[in-house]
């Protein structure tokens, strides 16, 4: 693993970042709909906790729901932010209240609120990210996380320099275990593919066992239990907690020899860490939230329901490893034409990324 390249240079740029900046541009606003004021139709969001800005898959998804109202002038967007599980109910039922014509939770947690809010207003819409529902009127949008994070462990266990990497997660649901799964599984691909040894902490994919934090918010949390595994001897980690994930990526900050990888969204452009980032494993919340918000709109306006699922995947790009920016040149040309195939491997079937967590396992 090289030296992070760039390190000293990108420190001073800003607080945030300028890649942050120019890839997401301006925190969001409280009302995304504001330039569609006279709009007929209202598609609103209701966060998980951590927020709309938290660099992970709230801020991903809003900025689909504002990708739709640019595309559609007749779309006004909104979202109501849950700083806890206990305002999901709240938040979703102040959504109906305020005539919202489509309603999307966001994350696992509050799929049975959506059920609940859904099955006591069938006449709406709803949708689930990273969660299944069986209910008529909710359009679940899912994600096979394990296959890019198959991707992203290869990589780690191509990387290390200690033969040792690390997993953490924010809590031990579904949408997570499946990054750790994955992650897990693309190690132990490499060892066998290359004869290596790379040892992984904090996670147990044949016992479903590992570091959890019980929060997505707690980065202080997330960076004493990185500092943890870097005493262990890992020099690459992959927090799968989202705002909490940023405790790791402090950590890695201030050791040399320590990198990480992110989840969910390209962590180079979305956070301000981008020279301890190898990698990221994403998912394409933007683009299928886009979709969703379009479909329903069309539903509205005579034509079909929206109805079933989604489940973003290599092959139809819903998941993705994303660039390696400042570390392209430290991960060889093999490394890179090794990732080519088992993403085509993958894609045609010959290779099956597993994990109980998986779309298709639920």
């Amino acid at each position: 693993m090289a030296v992070k390249p760039f390190k000293l240079a990108l420190a001073g740029l800003s607080a945030v970042g300028l890649a942050a900046l120019a890839a997401c541009g301006e925190a969001p606003s409280e009302n995304g709909g504001d330039d569609n004021a006279d709009a007929s139709f209202l598609a609103c969001m209701v966060t998980d906790s951590g927020g709309v800005d938290d660099k992970s898959f709230n801020e991903s998804s809003w900025a689909g729901m504002e990708a739709a109202a640019e595309e559609n002038s007749d779309i006004k967007v909104d979202f109501k932010e849950s700083s806890s599980e206990t305002d999901y109910d709240p938040n979703l039922q102040a959504s109906v209240d305020d005539g919202c014509n489509f309603i999307i939770g966001v994350g696992g947690l509050m799929t049975e609120n959506v059920n609940t809010a859904a099955t006591a207003n069938p006449d709406i819409p709803f949708a689930t990210v990273d969660g299944f529902s069986e209910v008529e009127n909710v359009y679940s949008i899912q994600f096979d996380t394990a296959q890019s994070a198959f991707l992203a462990g290869y990589v780690a266990a191509s990387q290390t320099k200690t033969g040792t990497v690390a997993t953490w997660g924010g809590m031990k649901i579904p949408p997570v275990t499946i990054f750790m799964d994955g992650f897990a599984e693309g190690i132990e691909k490499h060892n066998a593919d290359k004869g290596t040894d790379v040892k992984l902490l904090g996670w147990n994919a044949e016992t479903q066992e590992g570091t959890f934090l019980n929060s997505f918010e707690d980065t202080a949390a997330g960076k004493s239990t990185t500092d943890t595994f870097i005493t262990q001897n890992a020099d690459i980690i992959f927090p799968v907690a989202g705002p909490a994930g940023l405790g790791a990526l402090t950590a890695a900050a201030e050791n040399d020899a320590v990198n990480a990888i992110w989840v969910d969204t390209d962590g180079y452009e979305s956070t301000e860490y981008g020279a301890e980032l190898i990698t990221s494993a994403e998912k394409g919340l933007a683009n299928a939230v886009k979709d969703s918000v379009l479909a329903a709109y069309d539903a509205a306006n005579g034509g079909e329901a929206i109805s079933g699922s989604y489940v973003g995947t290599l092959a139809n790009d819903g998941v993705s490893l994303a660039p390696f920016h400042d570390f392209d040149s430290a991960v060889s040309a093999d490394t890179k034409a090794e990732l080519e195939a088992l993403t085509q491997q993958i894609i045609d079937g010959t290779l099956v990324v597993e994990s109980p967590a998986s779309p298709a396992a639920q």
